[in-house]
């Protein structure tokens, strides 16, 4: 595997695998990686013969009063597990690369209605900074088709309207949510957990299975549904920001009658704001 830092050398090498017939496989992370991302690799083996990782922290998806100076980087790690995972080129830039003229003057790019909702409410602009950072990532490095995992629900569906409405010609695959043995979610904020608050993580995804029961049987009262998760979370020591049951297809407020829905929670527990969901089909 290839590490390069510049736009010009991303997109000399890939315009070298194209001549070469090659489909190009993508998948952007903010780096510290973990085996769920390791999982985005192998899950782009079905869909290119030339895969590329892109690790950047992206400073305009933090808030004023989030962890961007403290979020954890760890490259070389990071480095190696692309590697072993078959990852052909890694990009890793520095903000400057990205943003020349400062990521608080760049242009943006933004999915009204989507990006506004839920993680939207809670963390204003955050996805205006995930929809511009990845159209950013698209044009430099063109892929064919761009893997994302299906954890971060809205992210995907964000992304998934943008590339449609922007008429970029990228694949996008979402690949499922990889968990512990308990159930949790594998992020790279679990290692802010302390031994106790790492016991107590799972009830969220519990939480969400009960809810996708309920909904699976039948029951249509969503706000019930709704306050249940969040009532739960809170009475187990969370400070829960959502528990949400909305469309799968555009998370709008479902009417009675929907049959593709999703479930999504983003819950604090000490310094870790976890996020998760769970995709239900009714009959």
């Amino acid at each position: 595997m290839e590490t390069v830092t510049t736009i010009a050398a991303v997109r000399e090498r890939v315009r070298a695998w194209r001549r070469a017939g090659h489909r190009v496989a993508f998948v952007p992370t903010m780096g510290n990686l973990h085996p769920g991302h390791v999982s985005l690799i192998e899950a782009a083996r079905a869909h290119g013969q030339r895969f590329v990782a892109s690790i950047f922290v992206n400073p305009m998806q933090f808030g004023p009063n989030e962890d961007f100076a403290h979020y954890p980087r760890t490259p070389h790690e990071d480095e190696h597990m692309l590697a072993a995972a078959g990852c052909n080129l890694m990009f890793m830039p520095e903000v400057a690369e990205i943003y020349p003229n400062g990521s608080e003057r760049a242009t943006r790019v933004e999915v009204p209605g989507l990006s506004r909702v839920l993680e939207g409410e809670f963390r204003p602009g955050h996805m205006e900074g995930v929809s511009t950072v990845v159209a950013k990532l698209f044009h430099i490095v063109d892929p064919d088709v761009a893997v994302f995992g299906e954890k971060d629900f809205q992210q995907l569906a964000v992304i998934r309207r943008m590339v449609a409405e922007l008429c970029m010609p990228v694949e996008i695959v979402g690949a499922p949510t990889l968990r512990d043995g308990d159930g949790l979610a594998m992020s790279s904020r679990n290692q802010y957990l302390t031994a106790a608050e790492r016991a107590l993580a799972p009830r969220i995804y519990a939480a969400l299975q009960a809810a996708a029961a309920r909904l699976r049987a039948g029951d249509r009262e969503f706000a019930s549904i709704e306050r249940a998760g969040f009532e739960t979370l809170e009475a187990a020591g969370f400070r829960p920001d959502y528990f949400a049951v909305r469309r799968a297809t555009d998370l709008a407020a479902p009417a009675a009658a929907a049959r593709e829905l999703v479930v999504l929670v983003a819950a604090r527990l000490g310094r870790a704001r976890l996020i998760d969901n769970v995709q239900v089909t009714r009959p």
